[in-house]
Formats: C-alpha cells, sequence, structure tokens
C-alpha cells in the first residue's frame, strides 16, 4: 500500500500536481510551505519540462533576483511558476530563499513608513525588482538601489497578500 501511495505522489509531481500542495502542506523534499516564494540566484535560469537533466528546456530565466513561486518539489528540482504564471522545472541550485518582489503598478510611491500621508522617498516603475523586508498587512518595506521605504502590498508579486514579516 504505502508503494502505491508513493507511486501516486510521484505521479502527482510530474504531471503538474503535489501530493504536499495538494493537502496544503510542505515539500516532500525540503519539509518546507508549498507554495513558497524564492529568487533566481543565477543571472541565467534554465527552465526544463520536467525534473531532470534529459528534459528539453522550455526557455531560460535572464534576470537575476526575479521572484519565483514554487509549486512543487522532486529531488532536486522545483517546479516554479513566474508573475506571467508561466512555469517549469528549475533545479535548486539556481535558486535562493532571499525575497524579491516584481512592482506591478507604474510608478508605486515609496513612503519613509507604512502610511499614504508620510513623505515618498522614491517612485518604482512597473517591473522592477527589489528586496523585500518587512510586511504588514497592507505595507511591505522595499529595498532598492540604496533607497528604503514602504509600499503598499497590493502593487507586488512575490509576496501573499495574508503574509506578514518581521
Amino acid at each position: 500500500m504505502l508503494a502505491i501511495t508513493v507511486r501516486i505522489a510521484l505521479i502527482a509531481v510530474l504531471m503538474g500536481g503535489s501530493a504536499a500542495a495538494d493537502a496544503g502542506e510542505r515539500g516532500p523534499v525540503t519539509n518546507l510551505p508549498i507554495p513558497r516564494f524564492v529568487s533566481l540566484k543565477a543571472s541565467e535560469g534554465n527552465v526544463r519540462r520536467g525534473p531532470s537533466l534529459t528534459h528539453r528546456i522550455d526557455w531560460i530565466y535572464k534576470r537575476q533576483d526575479i521572484p519565483l513561486e514554487i509549486t512543487a518539489e522532486y529531488g532536486h528540482w522545483r517546479r516554479v511558476r513566474d508573475l506571467d504564471g508561466a512555469g517549469g522545472w528549475v533545479h535548486y541550485s539556481l535558486l535562493s530563499g532571499m525575497r524579491t518582489v516584481i512592482v506591478e503598478a507604474d510608478l508605486l510611491e515609496i513612503h519613509v513608513r507604512p502610511d499614504p500621508r508620510t513623505p515618498v522617498r522614491a517612485r518604482l516603475q512597473a517591473g522592477v525588482i527589489a528586496r523585500l523586508g518587512d510586511c504588514l498587512p497592507e505595507w511591505c518595506e522595499l529595498k532598492i538601489s540604496g533607497y528604503r521605504g514602504w509600499a503598499r502590498k497590493e502593487s507586488l508579486w512575490g509576496v501573499r497578500p495574508d503574509e506578514l514579516r518581521d
């Protein structure tokens, strides 16, 4: 019975599902939450059709620090999804636990404190990648190019709406 359960879980992972994700639990390899956000550590990362070097490369990420969402795990491979919903399998060595986000709103205001009445430190264009700091229910702290401030969470991709960080 255990062999059948393991085989079904493996098939689910290879076909795009995940036993851990279906249960809303943790990854079978790392025991970390699935889904979860990470970033691309390398300046280039091959995205493959399946979790091995023998699988075809569908495309290559060419933007270091881009946030990605891990949706499944299999051995040394992580199935990821990007802002556009495109996904595939990436070797774990290309990923970092450092959290980043992509700005989705054009000219997103970065405030001194998590309050829209405070002074604006910077305005970020859509598509900018910033390092993620603390997050409150509606605001997240961002760090980019020497600037540090708070932005509305709803304008960022790479952080869950209900996620709190300190």
